[in-house]
C-alpha cells in the first residue's frame, strides 16, 4: 500500500482583541507558542504555530488582533493581521461570543466579505454565554459571512478544539511539509524569550501600566555547563511608567524576572539566568530596529 500524501497549508487566525485566538493557537499546537493575557491586544507580531496531525502540517498564523489604529505600533500591528489573512490558504475567525457583535467584529466582518479563501468561523467563550443567544450570533454571522464551517468552542477548556483541528487537517492542500517534524514556532528563541518577559509584565501589572511598553534581547550567551545568560531591556515611554515596573525596593522588577525565567527555561529546557533592566526611551515605538525585532513591518 502506498503512503497517504502530505498536506501543508497556511491558516491566518484573525479576530478582535481578546478574542482568544492565541489561547487556539496554543491548544491547537499542542503547547505554549503564543503569549496569553486576558487584557486585549497582548499579541503584536505575526507568530506562527506549527500543529501537526497524521500526515498534515497546519502552520498557524496569530496575528494581532484587528482594531482602529491610532498610532504607528497600532497600524503595523493591524496590517501583519489583515496581510497574514492574505497569505493563507485557509481564514480561521475566531470571534468572542461573549462579547458579541460589537464595532471591531464589525468591521472584521464587513472586510471578509470580499475574501478569497476559506472561511472557518469559530465563536469561541462558549461557556460564557447562554445558549439563545449564542445560536443569535451563528445565525447572525452565518448570513452575513456565508463561512464554510461553524464551530462552538471553548479555548481555555479545550473543548470543541478538536473539531477544528480536524476540519483545517480537511482544508489543507497536498504538498510536502515546509517545516521539520519537531518545529513547533517560527519564532526565534530570542524573540520567544522577549514575548515570555512582555508576558510577564502585562499580567502582573493589570492596569497600572498601558501598553507602552516593548522588551528587546541585548545578548544570548549559551554557557558551557548547558545553562543560557539572557539580557533584556524592557522600554517604557516615561519615569513615572519605569517606577512601576521596577516597584518598591525593585520587588516587582524581581517578580518579573522570576516568572519570566521560569518560562524561558520551560521553553529552551535548560536552566535560565535572566538580567532585566528598564529604559525610558519616550520614542521606543519609533525605533526601526525594535520593529524588525519583533517581527513587524515599519508602518507609514
Amino acid at each position: 500500500m502506498s503512503e497517504p500524501e502530505t498536506r501543508a497549508g497556511f491558516v491566518a487566525v484573525i479576530g478582535a482583541p481578546n478574542a482568544g485566538k492565541s489561547t487556539l493557537v496554543n491548544a491547537l499546537v499542542g503547547q505554549k507558542v503564543a503569549i496569553v493575557s486576558p487584557k486585549a491586544q497582548t499579541t503584536r507580531a505575526r507568530l506562527m504555530g506549527i500543529a501537526i496531525d497524521g500526515h498534515a502540517q497546519i502552520l498557524l498564523v496569530d496575528t494581532p488582533g484587528i482594531f482602529e489604529p491610532r498610532r504607528r505600533l497600532d497600524r503595523a500591528m493591524v496590517a501583519a493581521a489583515w496581510a497574514g489573512a492574505q497569505d493563507a490558504d485557509v481564514i480561521l475567525l475566531v470571534i468572542d461570543a461573549a462579547t458579541g457583535m460589537n464595532s471591531a467584529v464589525r468591521r472584521i466582518v464587513e472586510s471578509l466579505g470580499e475574501r478569497q479563501h476559506p472561511l472557518l468561523l469559530v465563536l469561541n467563550k462558549i461557556d460564557l454565554v447562554k445558549k439563545p443567544a449564542l445560536l443569535a450570533l451563528s445565525m447572525d454571522l452565518t448570513a452575513k459571512l456565508k463561512p464554510d464551517s461553524v464551530f462552538m468552542i471553548s479555548a481555555a477548556q479545550g473543548d470543541g478544539v478538536a473539531d477544528v483541528k480536524c476540519a483545517l487537517v480537511d482544508a489543507m492542500p497536498a504538498g510536502p511539509w515546509l517545516y521539520p517534524e519537531d518545529e513547533v514556532s517560527d519564532a526565534t528563541d530570542r524573540m520567544i524569550a522577549a514575548e515570555l518577559t512582555r508576558e510577564q509584565i502585562v499580567n502582573q501589572l493589570h492596569q497600572e501600566l498601558p501598553y507602552a511598553t516593548a522588551v528587546e534581547t541585548e545578548t544570548w550567551e549559551d554557557r558551557p555547563d548547558g545553562s543560557t545568560s539572557i539580557r533584556q531591556q524592557i522600554l517604557v515611554a516615561r519615569d513615572s511608567q519605569k517606577a512601576i515596573v521596577i516597584g518598591k525596593g525593585g520587588q516587582r522588577l524581581k517578580a518579573i524576572g522570576a516568572g519570566a525565567r521560569e518560562e524561558i527555561a520551560k521553553h529552551l529546557g535548560r536552566p535560565v539566568h535572566l538580567f532585566l533592566h528598564v529604559k525610558v526611551n519616550p520614542r521606543w515605538d519609533e525605533d526601526r530596529g525594535l520593529y524588525r525585532e519583533i517581527g513587524l513591518e515599519w508602518a507609514d
